[in-house]
């Protein structure tokens, strides 16, 4: 069966930078229109500009928005079936975190990622979704997260957020048997991206170099799930094994292993912030 990226219309959320620039990047030789969807238009812009340079006949559109914002996405999905129609695959990449024990967090940046990481991705599903079942063809891409698959003191929002994606995604898998439509979800561990930045990581520890992978790498994973009909792929061997390992450990130790984590991040996380 052929990849409903060759020829397409593909939309990427996130598209500004890490994992999203490395998706739009790698489709764009073999997409008929690539639509980039992120905040920073300035951003969307340049990458355009390069791409539309590097991959003659491609056609490229720039849509900033605050997927954040509710008001904002029904404007966005009318802008970009005006664009470009029906969409052939949908990339959910677009998310955010945060680092820090709940009770001291900001409620107003949990919330914020709530909507962005769940009631976007959920809502661009349904908006794009009807018309690929209607044609018997497409995918679409979730980008989830092994805190999808595992929990960790100090991620409280953001891993019950990648829980969410990884049952939706599950779920909505089953509910598209039959139809020709392919969903699948990429669960990475670390990745060389802005992300840790945009987490705000106050501890000053790095993410070990072994453990982490380029955002090219795991764009690559992540199209091979559309390519190839995944429905789960963790790209890194390391981090798979550890994701099975957690799967298969009792609850009860998790809970007396990660205690201690908590305790230091909760300390850490007062010397350091007040």
């Amino acid at each position: 069966m052929t990849s409903p990226i060759d020829g397409g219309r593909v939309v990427v959320t996130g598209a500004s930078s890490g994992i999203g620039r490395a998706i739009a990047e790698l489709v764009a030789p073999r997409a008929k229109h690539l639509v980039l969807v992120a905040r920073r238009k300035d951003r969307l812009e340049a990458l355009a500009k390069v791409l539309r340079e590097s991959h003659a006949g491609l056609e490229v559109t720039v849509l900033a928005a605050d997927l954040a914002d509710a008001a904002a996405r029904k404007p966005l999905v009318e802008e970009i079936t005006s664009a470009v129609g029906e969409v052939d695959v949908l990339v959910n990449n677009a998310g955010l975190g945060d680092l820090g024990v709940f009770d001291r967090s900001k409620l107003e940046k949990q919330i914020f990622m709530i909507r962005l990481n769940v009631e976007a991705l959920v809502d661009l599903t349904h908006a794009f979704l009807p018309s690929m079942v209607a044609r018997g063809r497409g995918a679409i891409l979730m980008v989830s997260s092994g805190f999808g698959l595992s929990v960790m003191p100090g991620v409280a929002t953001y891993a019950a957020t990648k829980h969410f994606v990884t049952g939706f995604t599950e779920a909505l898998a089953l509910d598209l048997a039959g139809t020709g439509v392919h969903v699948g979800q990429l669960c990475p561990g670390p990745v060389k991206t802005e992300f840790e930045e945009q987490m705000g990581n106050f501890t000053g520890q790095k993410v070990p170099g072994f453990l982490e992978i380029s955002a090219e790498t795991c764009a690559k994973a992540g199209v091979a799930v559309i390519d190839r009909r995944r429905y789960l792929l963790i790209p890194h061997l390391l981090v798979w094994l550890s994701l099975v390992m957690a799967k298969y450990t009792p609850r009860w130790i998790t809970r007396l292993v990660m205690k201690p984590i908590g305790k230091r991040l909760r300390r850490e996380e007062l010397a350091k912030k007040g």
